[in-house]
Formats: C-alpha cells, structure tokens, sequence
C-alpha cells in the first residue's frame, strides 16, 4: 500500500472527487450525503493508509460508543481464552476511537448463566454486540431483543440459522467436519469402529457441534465407505477422571480405530488418556492450536488439528462493529475462514509465522 503522509482532507476530497465538505460530513456523521458518495470518500480513506490518525483527530470530540463482547468464560477453555485476547487486542487498537468496548462472560456449561448475562448486556444499552451463541435456543431469544432495540450484533464461532447479524465469522462447519473424516481416513490402514466425540458441550443445543457430526458421516456416506462404522458420544459435565474411565471403556468395548472430537479441549482430554494408557495406533482428530494440543501434535498422539483461528474471528467481529458504527461500513454477510490443517510437519512453520 503507498504511504501518505500528512493527508489533508483537502486531499481525500481530490482523491475521491467530492468537495471539502462532503469528506466533512463523511468524518463528522453529519448532514445528508449519497450512498455513492459516501463510498468514495470511504475509498479514498483507506487507500491513504493514514485512516487510524485522520480518523482519531477527526472522531475524538464524538459521542462514545459502547460495544458489548458477550463470550465464554476464558477461565473455562483455553480456546475460548483466544477469543478473549482477540478482544483484548481489539480494545487496544480502537480505544482512541472513544469506543467502550465491554466484555461480559458467561459459564460455558450453563445455559443460564448465558440468559443472565445476555439480560445484563441489555441493561447497558450497547450500540453494537459481538456474541459466541454456544446456547442455540437461549441465543435466539436474545437476538430477538436486540432487533426489537435495533441493536446491530455479529456473530462468531457459531452461524444460528434465522439470526441476523451484520456478519457472521467463523468456518464453514459442515465442511470443516467433512475435512476431519477425510482426515481421519487417510491415516486408517483398515476399516472398523470410529467414534465422534462431543466433550463438554451439548449437542442438541449446539449447532456448531452438529454441524461438524454431520459433514463427518457424509463424508464416509458419500464416499460409499460402507466398511466404516461411525459412533458418536457425548461427555457433558464429566469430570476428567469419569471422561477417562468411561473413554477407555468406549475405546476398549468398540475396538475403535480412530476418533474425531468436535471440541478443542476435548481433543487434549482424549489424546491425554490416549497416551497414558500406553495406546498405540488409534488415529486422532481435534481442533485448534491450543497448547495442550499442540504438545500432543508433537507427541504423534494427535494426528491432525483443524484450526479455527479463534483470536483473529473475535478480533474482526469487534472491528466490523466498529466500522459500522463510526464509518457506516457494512462488513460482510459471512467471513468464512480457510479450514487449515495441521500435522506435525507443518505446525511449526505455522506457529513461526504468526497468523495464529
């Protein structure tokens, strides 16, 4: 991108063929201005590559705007601690921009926990709200108070169908579920028993998990891998010591050869019983670049993570809220991330790299 420096609005209002004050009524929000204009000058904005410093001197007199994150609790999952840096980051890069960005967390394994919550992210009247809908049914209710309050919300993680957000991030996860089969097929020299694991999530309130269960099974339908016998488990609200014992009953009962977890602490818990039982060639499939996976990637128990990238979608979320609100920017309908897959030949190049 070429750099410009000290733009003027003189200039912005050159570059994008509008006069002085239509760029003032862009930057102030105020009077009537063309869609067609508008874009113009929001162009012009970004291709100076100088929008953070126009934008503060420009803003930094305008009412505040207050954004609400309502996420789970970071305590309770390592992949949900991600989320929580991406909006920590997200609070670093636009508070110069008098936007209040407040985050509210709710017990990933209680749905009520999520209602009272969502009340109270009411109660403070936010402009705008970015939102994890573990709970299907619960989230629906509230997206239902948020349109009665005209309350713009981005969704992240998990797409709900008949929500409507300004923009859903996150994967496509009926493929991402249909790439963990194909995964887990490659590195199964005959056919037997595999199991789906759901570890500490609902199934019938989580989309998100069904969604990857059934791109999993058609897989091997579609595939016409008949040999294949596909099971699926639940483990919500098991402490780990009864998740260990009743896994390796699964395990030993169904002579598994493989298993896909749908969650991404799930994928440590069973690669952990996995390897302390001494068991050796049951391919593995998880999600995520969390620590304790990445060790297990390592340790050749874990034979493929699929990652979500759960900083960089909540990171985004905060920003196209922002964009809306201060620019009129509207973000796109849905932000698919790559499914990327990491073995242990590739994982540290990706690490290295920083996109994580």
């Amino acid at each position: 991108m070429t750099e410009y420096k000290n733009i003027r609005i003189k200039d912005i209002a050159q570059m994008a063929g509008v006069s002085v004050a239509t760029v003032d009524r862009v930057l102030h929000k105020r009077g009537k201005i063309s869609e067609k204009a508008f874009q113009k000058v929001m162009e012009a904005l970004e291709k100076t590559g100088y929008k953070p410093n126009l934008m503060a001197s420009t803003l930094g007199a305008k009412r505040k705007y207050k954004i609400a994150a309502l996420v789970p609790n970071p305590l309770q999952d390592d992949y949900w601690n991600q989320s929580a840096s991406g909006i920590l980051n997200a609070i670093s890069e636009w508070e110069q921009y008098n936007v209040q960005i407040e985050t509210f967390y709710f017990n990933l394994y209680d749905r009520t926990s999520f209602i009272a919550m969502s009340r109270k992210v009411l109660s403070q009247r936010p402009d705008g709200v970015l939102l994890a809908p573990i709970f299907h049914q619960e989230a629906n209710e509230f997206f239902d108070e948020l349109k009665a309050s005209s309350i713009p919300y981005v969704l992240f993680n998990t797409n709900i169908p008949n929500a409507t957000p300004i923009s859903f991030i996150g994967q496509d996860l009926y493929q991402s579920g249909r790439v963990g089969a194909e995964m887990l097929h490659t590195k199964l020299s005959e056919p037997g028993n595999i199991a789906v694991l759901h570890v500490y999530e609902a199934i019938q309130n989580g989309v998100h998990l069904s969604e990857k269960e059934k791109g999993f099974r058609d897989f091997f339908r579609d595939n016409r891998l008949d040999d294949f016998t596909i099971l699926s488990y639940e483990f919500e609200n098991t402490h780990e010591s009864e998740f260990s014992r009743e896994l390796m009953t699964i395990i030993t009962r169904d002579k598994l050869k493989g298993i896909f977890v749908s969650t991404s602490k799930g994928a440590y818990l069973t690669a952990s019983v996995i390897d302390q039982a001494g068991i050796k060639g049951i391919a593995l499939v998880g999600y995520d670049l969390l620590k304790n996976n990445i060790h297990y990637v390592y340790d050749r128990v874990i034979n493929y993570l699929i990652n979500q990238n759960p900083r960089k979608q909540a990171f985004l979320g905060i920003s196209y809220l922002v964009n809306y609100l201060l620019f009129r920017k509207v973000p796109p309908a849905n932000v698919l991330f790559p499914l990327e897959v990491i073995s242990r030949e590739n994982i540290k190049s990706y690490l290295n790299s920083g996109l994580n």
